[in-house]
């Protein structure tokens, strides 16, 4: 015999980006001892108001509604909810909302209105915020950020980050494999293909990478300064002419990484982590290759971010930063060789 739940009716709100571990935890909370709950998701204008890069409406409902089939014994709605408090001051047969830590002061006003609409105030269920891995709490900000996956675990485990990495030979052909959107253009005037490339931005996106001297010097003669440029002074392991090499001093800040050729360095690591930190166009010189880069970037990168790098003699490459992108480059890289 099972006994009676402690609710009827148990109200959740939020935006529901990207959904995580701590989201999940809310949300079991919600339903553990309530026979239904109303989930009620932040419209896309609302949403808008936090960040760019959240999830639609449409995607964020798909998720929640994909979880809550696991459910069987409690009834659960998806809601869009278009003000902060939404329906819960005049709700009539909700009896509890589910907080955390910082939303409990919006509980509260909620139950002062509802005992100025002469309903019953709704019982509060507080869930404390679940810790990441490498510290800090799991959240849609931090994953947008490129700081964890969904699950709170890092992109690149502090090991990866502090370990001199080997290129497998098995991984040449994947690699080489454009991991984006080629933008055709002759190698001889690669003006065409990032002039194409640049026609086709998405939008909304975050900073700008070019990855490469020939990228980046052509972006630069086209007009437009990348936030973070990495070079090394070569072009297919040949040594750049003093004309056709890229002028550190248009960039505000410098930093320079030792890496080579067929490895990824925790130098680099080190140093594509601190730029990304960068509020000004900054350059990255590699005293090595910069090649591989693009993996460690993805890794490390908020969503949204763009990386761009010429794929030879076929143009240029296109890659938004996204969780599927993220993904790939940490399977790729579990897949080189731990040196040092």
């Amino acid at each position: 015999m099972t006994s009676a739940r402690r609710f009827r009716c148990c109200l959740v709100g939020g935006t529901f980006d990207r959904l995580h571990a701590g989201h999940r935890l809310l949300l079991n909370a919600a339903c553990k001892n309530s026979d239904s709950v109303e989930i009620h998701i932040t419209s896309d204008v609302m949403a808008e108001g936090k960040s760019p890069f959240i999830q639609s409406f449409d995607d964020r409902m798909d998720q929640l509604l994909n979880w809550a089939e696991g459910y069987s014994n409690c009834k659960i709605s998806v809601h869009q909810l278009n003000d902060v408090h939404g329906p819960a001051p005049q709700h009539p047969t909700a009896d509890a909302i589910v907080a955390t830590p910082e939303t409990r002061g919006m509980c509260r006003s909620i139950n002062e209105e509802r005992e100025k609409n002469g309903l019953i105030e709704l019982h509060i269920i507080e869930v404390m915020h679940l810790d990441s891995i490498e510290g800090g709490i799991i959240s849609s900000s931090a994953i947008r950020n490129g700081h964890m996956d969904q699950e709170g675990h890092p992109w690149m485990s502090e090991k990866i980050r502090n370990s001199h990495l080997k290129m497998a030979a098995a991984l040449d052909e994947e690699l080489k494999t454009p991991m984006g959107i080629l933008f055709e253009g002759p190698e001889d005037d690669p003006e065409i293909g990032m002039a194409a490339a640049l026609d086709g931005l998405p939008t909304p996106h975050g900073a700008i990478i070019t990855v490469g001297d020939v990228t980046t010097k052509t972006m630069l003669e086209m007009g437009l300064t990348p936030d973070i440029a990495l070079i090394d002074g070569f072009t297919k392991r040949a040594k750049l002419d003093e004309e056709l090499q890229v002028n550190p001093s248009i960039f505000h800040h410098h930093l320079h990484a030792e890496n080579p050729a067929g490895y990824l360095t925790p130098s680099l690591h080190e140093a594509i982590a601190k730029a990304l930190l960068a509020e000004e166009t900054l350059v990255l010189e590699v005293d090595g290759e910069e090649d591989l880069a693009p993996l460690v970037i993805h890794c490390l990168a908020p969503i949204g971010t763009l990386v761009l790098y010429g794929q030879p003699r076929k143009g240029v490459v296109v890659q938004y930063t996204s969780l599927e992108v993220k993904q790939r480059c940490r399977h790729l890289l579990s897949l080189f060789e731990v040196v040092s």
